[in-house]
């Protein structure tokens, strides 16, 4: 499993958009992965994390990428 900070060595960059009434999105590649409004409650510890990470081992797949370092894993 990947530590909290090496998920960034995958990620060209991050973008924090401030927003009001609660909402909490979050958006990989223009793909709505979570959505706290949609689903009426928090993520769970560790949710969010793994979330990002299927959504980089299909992008992997996706483009074939052949990575210097080992396959990701959710």
């Amino acid at each position: 499993m990947l530590g909290d900070r090496e998920i960034e060595r995958f990620v060209g960059s991050w973008r924090l958009i401030p927003t009001s009434g609660g909402v909490f999105e979050v958006i990989v590649n223009g793909e709505l992965l979570f959505s706290k409004r949609a689903l009426s409650r928090h993520a769970e510890p560790g949710e969010i994390k793994t979330l990002i990470l299927k959504k980089l081992i299909q992008v992997q797949l996706d483009r074939k990428i052949k990575p210097d370092r080992p396959p990701l894993k959710p």
